[in-house]
């Protein structure tokens, strides 16, 4: 039997573990993993709530600022239960939770800084919980984007973890624009101020950009032993430097990662969807679901300033209650700069896009929360369309409902190292409309399962955007016939864990 670890700061196989697509990763794949009759574990920080309902299970006493740290292992109780998995948290005061989905911390005036003090805590418990043998004799860490690389750095520089060296590290990378760039030193934040027992090999830990920084991300595709990145497009994609906006690419890393491809370590290997573990969803629920999720929202201290702007997309869904609109676009993703750059910097697209769907009886729902200017400019549009439909928060019923509901799913994305929306959208037979970028192309075929739009400058992508719903409108409504064709399709799509996790074990793990 096999024996991994995953480690990672989301895991979407315990309550309140999610903010974006790795949370799921990491609850599906130790899933196939354990369907393979191997054994998974997978620890994740507690930030400072998860270990509540766990299980204590040891102390961990390691060295960090020059003084003895004391962190607590606890193991937790999965939504799901399988005798092959092992859930667990660690749990420190100073490993706090964050402000987004309660995991992350926004520091815009200093990035990373509070992050990067929780997860060197985490990860060198991590180390130390390796080392003492908490989760047995491992055959690999999987490590998850830039989190969890520090485990990588300790490995190999510090000597209290030298025998982690004789274990295979597999290093995943899920978003390469967020890098984990801090200090050498001179802040409190900085490596040497967490680790000033190790020299610092400043030629393999910098920052291409800023010589003076370690880049943690570029520590976890320089010294695993395989790294990974979550599409076979977005591997093509990332060797390549960037050209914003036309083009996405390394994101200044490129060199790092024609280097792991020379040297046979890079993979790309698509993400997957879950068919089998899906929430049940009704139809017919999707305004009541809208107004519902409002009034929640609205009796949350948080959401207090959103108040009047809730109200005002209560009042706007109640029209369709009695009166469903003849056709539904609509998008659910985080409000980054990632999923939605082309609606904020061309709001004249946008709102060509809200005039062609309403000459149409149509409406755009999006569902999202995220940067601030991204939601203030989402609000302005709301106030301004009558079928723009803005929902700023997050409910899982509610984007069931969506996803079950829609007849257009958008997905204008700038760049995607895989994404999971279109796969979500497209198993409950919705046609999706993507921008031609990373693991969308991998996933969504032009007149086959949806529309995809290009371009070589920024102008004719926003020309062909437009182009691809003037297509896909024309077809829905002129061709009922192709239409259903490419719902059929797109409903008959599957992207499996079988197949990707038969490749990790090929490629990544070296396992058979």
């Amino acid at each position: 039997m096999n024996n991994f670890l995953f480690v990672a700061a989301e895991n979407d196989a315990i309550p309140n573990c999610k903010a974006g697509g790795m949370g799921d990763v990491v609850r599906d794949v130790p899933r196939e993993i354990s369907n393979r009759g191997d054994r998974a574990h997978v620890v994740v920080p507690s930030y400072g709530r998860l270990h509540q309902n766990g299980t204590f299970k040891r102390q961990l006493t390691f060295p960090l600022r020059g003084t003895t740290y004391v962190a607590e292992l606890y193991e937790v109780p999965g939504k799901k239960e399988d005798k092959n998995i092992v859930h667990y948290v660690v749990h420190h005061p100073e490993i706090e939770a964050g402000g987004i989905a309660h995991i992350y911390h926004d520091d815009p005036e200093e990035p990373f800084f509070t992050d990067a003090i929780k997860y060197f805590i985490f990860c060198a418990a991590v180390a130390e919980a390796i080392k003492m043998g908490a989760f047995g004799t491992l055959s690999i860490v999987h490590m998850h984007d830039w989190h969890a690389s520090t485990v990588l750095f300790l490995k190999t520089y510090h000597p209290r973890y030298k025998e982690l060296n004789k274990i295979r590290h597999v290093y995943s990378i899920h978003n390469l624009a967020i890098q984990g760039i801090r200090p050498f030193y001179d802040n409190h934040a900085s490596l040497h101020n967490w680790f000033p027992e190790v020299p610092l090999d400043h030629g393999a830990l910098k920052d291409p950009r800023y010589q003076d920084c370690v880049n943690l991300m570029a520590v976890g595709i320089r010294l695993a032993d395989a790294v990974h990145t979550v599409s076979p497009s977005y591997k093509e994609d990332v060797l390549k430097p960037s050209r914003p906006p036309e083009f996405i690419g390394g994101e200044g890393l490129e060199k790092d990662l024609q280097k792991a491809d020379d040297e046979g370590r890079l993979f790309g290997i698509l993400n997957a969807s879950n068919y089998g573990n899906t929430r049940k969803a009704e139809k017919g629920l999707l305004y009541r679901n809208t107004v519902k999720a409002i009034f929640q929202w609205l009796q949350d201290e948080s959401k207090k300033y959103k108040a009047d702007f809730l109200a005002h997309t209560g009042e706007k869904i109640m029209q369709y209650v009695g009166n469903r609109p003849q056709f539904i676009v609509s998008s659910v993703a985080r409000l980054t700069e990632q999923k939605f750059y082309f609606l904020r910097r061309s709001p004249e697209v946008f709102a060509t896009i809200l005039q062609k769907l309403e000459e149409v009886n149509g409406i755009f729902m999006l569902l999202g929360t995220g940067d601030p200017g991204y939601e203030d400019h989402f609000r302005e549009m709301s106030h301004k369309y009558r079928n723009f439909i803005f929902t700023n928060g997050q409910s899982e019923d509610l984007i069931d409902s969506i996803y079950l509901e829609t007849d257009l799913y958008f997905m204008p994305s700038l760049f995607e190292p895989c994404g999971i929306s279109q796969m979500l959208a497209m198993r409950n037979g919705n046609p999706c409309l993507v921008h031609h970028t990373g693991g969308l192309k991998d996933t969504v075929e032009h007149l086959k399962t949806g529309f995809v739009f290009d371009g070589d400058t920024y102008d004719e992508k926003m020309g062909n955007m437009v182009a691809a719903l003037d297509l896909a409108l024309d077809i829905w409504q002129n061709n009922k016939a192709q239409w259903n064709t490419i719902k059929a399709n797109a409903k008959k799509a599957r992207f499996t864990w079988e197949k990707s996790v038969n490749a990790y074990y090929k490629s990544l793990y070296l396992l058979k």
